[in-house]
């Protein structure tokens, strides 16, 4: 199984940023010493013109110059440098490639170390995210797609990072061939809400078996609104019962739970996957680590399937 990562461009954070950076390259090493069937390689960064299919020239452009107002830079959350620019693309670039992969490469699954910058918007950045991963994945694949097939792409992102993904849903909120489902927590960020296509609240607190029920109940409700040719899953960590900002009290095997629905979810239908970590900020950065592991460990079973698919009988 295919996965991207950009964690080799680490942000020169000031002592005692929130932001956990090397959970990224944590990830990545226990990856390769746990499973090692996986192939991970270095993403590409993506262009300017591909970002420019979710957003406006002179937002790309003020983040690519350094030239961002106080403010802005305030909102996403990070210091301007370099390598905030380089690995914003390249996290971008990652799931475009994942999502390449599975939709055109026939590879059924596929992932992103990073990615899941759902609050990011057309014109503007916040909540530590630049551009919008999923976003120009989703956009750049439609064109892709569209070279192809008569038909257009329906594209399903499945976001369940522990915040509403906000910049997603006003990205696409008059796209009628993507559908956005956000499960997150009623009272955490981002405060003012937008309207995805289908958003769960949940209260603080929530643990394993109310959880796992909504989702059940979401991915029930996506089954008769939709029929998407191409999933991309945000498996954000920070549900977690031990994140500092999650406020829901999920278990690892709860969340596991998660994962396995959904990418049960897709492989019924099968609906090629391609996923990103999102959010995780662990009290301890290695619980962060191992619910992510955990979501490799489940997908690379999902890979097999489709590898499955292409022998001969």
């Amino acid at each position: 199984m295919r996965a991207f990562y950009s964690d080799q461009f680490v942000l020169p954070l000031p002592p005692g940023h929130r932001f956990p950076m090397a959970k990224y390259r944590l990830l990545r090493e226990r990856l390769g010493a746990e499973l090692p069937e996986l192939v991970l390689d270095a993403a590409e960064p993506a262009s300017d013109g591909e970002l420019a299919l979710v957003h406006t020239p002179s937002y790309i452009q003020s983040v690519v110059q350094g030239t961002l107002t106080q403010a802005q830079q305030k909102e996403i959350g990070f210091p301007w440098s370099p390598a905030m620019v380089e690995r914003s693309r390249r996290s971008a670039g990652a799931t475009v490639m994942a999502a390449r992969a599975v939709l055109l490469g026939g590879e059924g699954v596929c992932a992103n170390l990073a990615g899941g910058t759902h609050h990011a918007c057309a014109d503007q950045g916040s909540g530590f995210c630049v551009f919008n991963d999923a976003a120009v994945a989703t956009r750049l694949m439609q064109a892709e797609w569209g070279r192809i097939h008569k038909h257009p792409l329906n594209v399903a992102i499945i976001d369940l990072d522990v915040h509403q993904g906000n910049g997603t849903a006003r990205i696409f909120a008059r796209d009628t061939q993507v559908f956005t489902l956000s499960m997150h927590g009623a009272r955490n960020f981002p405060f003012a809400k937008e309207s995805s296509d289908l958003d769960v609240e949940l209260p603080d607190g929530c643990g394993d078996t109310a959880y796992l029920e909504a989702l059940e109940q979401a991915l029930a409700e996506l089954d008769t609104r939709f029929n998407p040719s191409l999933v991309i899953y945000l498996a954000g960590a920070d549900p977690h019962e031990g994140d500092r900002l999650g406020r829901l009290n999920l278990s690892f095997d709860g969340l596991e739970a998660r994962d396995r629905r959904v990418f049960d979810w897709a492989w019924s239908k099968r609906i090629p996957l391609a996923f990103s970590m999102a959010g995780g900020y662990g009290h301890h950065m290695t619980d962060t680590v191992q619910v992510q592991v955990n979501t490799y460990r489940v997908a690379y079973a999902y890979w097999r399937r489709w590898q499955n698919l292409s022998l001969p009988a």
